[in-house]
């Protein structure tokens, strides 16, 4: 991971498809000191309440043919939404000049799905991304984390 030095007032927003962490740097670049500014978790609902179609299946145009349909993933449905959601908190906090620097940090996946969520104005603001899933760790580990 190359170095990245966290600005003072920069937010750091660390999440996954069910958390986030909006954290900000009251400290310097050489020795960040991260404060919670809002937490957002989404509850993960069994399956069966996300949804209850059972796989579809179509006929064949052709013949007497049929074949299953893929099963929508409500639980990807349901981290994509979520995410979604994060992004227009970020963008009102860009727009109302509340955040004027993002780092963002999320595993793969998830920073693939709020990438693709981004706004014009998010996305002028975001200084790094970072691949790492650490929405689970403690604020001060988080710290250590980013500043190694």
């Amino acid at each position: 991971m190359p170095e990245i030095l966290i600005r003072h007032g920069e937010w750091v927003v660390v999440c996954d498809g069910a958390k986030a962490l909006v954290l900000e740097n009251a400290g310097g670049t050489k020795s960040p000191n991260l404060k919670t500014r809002e937490v957002h978790e989404q509850k993960d609902l069994p399956t069966h309440v996300l949804g209850t179609d059972a796989p579809g299946r179509v006929m064949s145009s052709v013949g007497a043919v049929r074949s299953a349909v893929e099963q929508t993933d409500w639980h990807e449905q349901a981290e994509r939404a979520f995410l979604e959601q994060l992004v227009a908190r970020l963008d009102a906090a860009v727009t109302s000049g509340e955040a004027k620097s993002l780092i963002l940090v999320a595993p793969p996946k998830a920073l693939g799905m709020i990438r693709q969520a981004y706004t014009p104005a998010v996305r002028a603001v975001v200084r790094a991304e970072i691949d790492k899933d650490y929405v689970k760790l403690p604020v001060d580990q988080i710290e250590k984390h980013l500043a190694a």
